[in-house]
């Protein structure tokens, strides 16, 4: 149980605090998720709507590049709703079935070079808040200093919303993977 009230409707707010609801409701079609218990700090929880959009769907980044890293962050903050959600997102973003499982059982066997490079990138970022020289200048070569910027962003993002999670205890969605820690 959340050590919060989820709050998952508009109508159980009033003011601005509902019409923020209101706007989050009209661009991710609920208050699923954090935004469940980000609307008890409405400002928060706007700002965060506002940066979550880009990170999730703006910009040059390919798309499952960030569902990678979101899996990866995932599971490093064994944050149960993230992975069941980006388990979800990366079938439909034609992650291979054996890369999520590698990402959940912490090896990199079977993952296609490519992935592995995005995902050693996230997994060092998260482990020892650095990424080693070698293969920092690997994925600026692939990516530029754009995507860069945006794949690093992406992991932050995904780590606060990971962390904000588990603070609260958020349950997952029960039709989700479950992300056994």
């Amino acid at each position: 149980m959340a050590r919060v009230p989820v709050l998952k409707s508009p109508d159980e707010l009033t003011g601005e605090a509902r019409r923020i609801a209101e706007k989050i409701v009209d661009t991710r079609r609920s208050l699923e998720g954090p935004f469940s218990v980000w609307m008890h700090a409405p400002e928060w929880a706007e700002r965060v709507a506002h940066l979550g959009t880009l990170v999730r769907w703006e910009g040059t980044l390919e798309l499952r590049l960030r569902t990678l890293a979101a899996l990866v962050v995932g599971r490093h903050f064994q944050a149960q709703y993230v992975w069941g959600i980006q388990g979800v997102i990366g079938a439909e973003r034609d992650v291979p079935r054996s890369t999520i499982d590698a990402i959940r059982d912490g090896h990199s066997d079977g993952i296609p070079a490519d992935d592995l490079q995005i995902i050693e990138f996230a997994r060092q970022l998260l482990r020892k808040n650095r990424v080693e020289e070698p293969l920092a200048a690997a994925v600026m070569a692939r990516l530029g200093a754009d995507q860069y910027v945006q794949l690093t962003t992406c992991i932050g993002y995904y780590a606060m919303l990971a962390m904000t999670v588990n603070a609260v205890e958020l349950e997952p969605n029960p039709k989700h993977e479950a992300l056994v820690v």
